[in-house]
């Protein structure tokens, strides 16, 4: 999955090194919404981090660990949806961000249903977890909007601007998804 439309107005593309300054000023304007659940928005961060990370997801996808893409709307990158890989075991999980102007629309759940079909469908995972700050009701709503189940809560699990939070784990399998995607057409 190197580019893939969502809607009229947005798609997913492999994040590139030549897109790192367009992520760097997404994350240094997001910076203080980004802090609040991720650990990553530094203040010394730079466009070379930004090049350097998105080097290093290129390289996880040359051998097989993952796949780091970009959400694009309306021309412009909204945030980052990631899907780590753990091959001998057909597991995935999916990690994802928006910038805040980009929120409400629906785009992380149309992304990670995209996501999800290519998962099952192409790379043949069995199952696919999402974790989530239990705090983070934005967060959570996506996997459960999608027909995950919420398996277990890991206590004081995760640091977030909060302090420490709990981290709720969602998992869905293969044969799950299938008969959600059969019923009703679509994720």
């Amino acid at each position: 999955m190197l580019r893939h439309p969502l809607d009229e107005h947005s798609e997913l593309k492999l994040l590139e090194p030549r897109h790192a300054p367009e992520l760097f000023e997404l994350i240094r304007r997001n910076r203080d919404h980004l802090r609040e659940w991720l650990p990553f928005p530094d203040p010394t961060r730079s466009v070379e981090d930004s090049q350097r990370f998105i080097e290093g997801r290129l390289k996880a996808l040359s051998q097989g660990k993952g796949l780091t893409l970009g959400i694009w709307h309306q021309g412009r990158l909204a945030g980052v949806l990631s899907l780590r890989l753990h091959p001998l075991s057909r597991r995935g999980e999916i990690g994802y961000w928006l910038g805040e102007e980009f929120q409400g629309k629906g785009l992380v759940t149309r992304a990670c249903r995209a996501l999800l079909d290519y998962a099952f469908e192409e790379l043949k995972l069995h199952r696919v977890e999402i974790h989530c700050a239990s705090r983070n009701a934005r967060s959570r709503a996506v996997p459960e909007r999608l027909g995950f189940q919420r398996e277990a809560v890991l206590r004081e699990a995760c640091w977030t601007a909060h302090g420490l939070d709990d981290r709720v784990i969602y998992g869905l399998l293969a044969r799950e998804w299938a008969a959600r995607r059969s019923l009703c057409g679509k994720g």
